[in-house]
């Protein structure tokens, strides 16, 4: 299985790379813009991500706005299934949570600072994981 990481701060980074390691291979992208590049190229190589880590606050692109990027590349080239995609954001803020369902169709959020047990969590939500 693959993800993406979209993180600009490299502490969390690190944390989220040293977690998923033993359940992934991980990629990294510090910006919104290289993730969305970071997607659409796993897509030309036919090696799609499984799941994205999407950062809000990021450099050149949030991440609500990489991932309705991803979302419209999806729907234009007809992928299926979609992405799932974990927001990782500091900002407990409801209307931040509502815009990340609404307008990114969002699979999920997470609150940082994250722990493995709460990130373990979401990914057996998201059935990645069965334990």
């Amino acid at each position: 299985m693959r993800a993406l990481i979209a993180e600009d701060e490299f502490l969390n980074r690190k944390v989220l790379s040293a977690f998923l390691a033993p359940l992934f291979e991980v990629d990294v992208a510090v910006t919104g813009k290289e993730a969305v590049d970071a997607f659409r190229l796993a897509h030309d190589e036919a090696r799609p991500y499984d799941i994205i880590f999407m950062d809000i606050m990021m450099p050149e692109m949030d991440g609500i706005e990489a991932l309705t990027a991803i979302r419209a590349a999806e729907r234009e080239g007809r992928i299926k299934p979609q992405a799932k995609v974990l927001m990782v954001t500091a900002v407990d803020d409801p209307k931040t949570v509502i815009r990340s369902f609404h307008d990114g169709e969002a699979s999920g959020y997470i609150v940082k600072p994250f722990h493995k047990g709460r990130l373990f969590e979401e990914l057996k939500k998201l059935g990645f994981l069965t334990e």
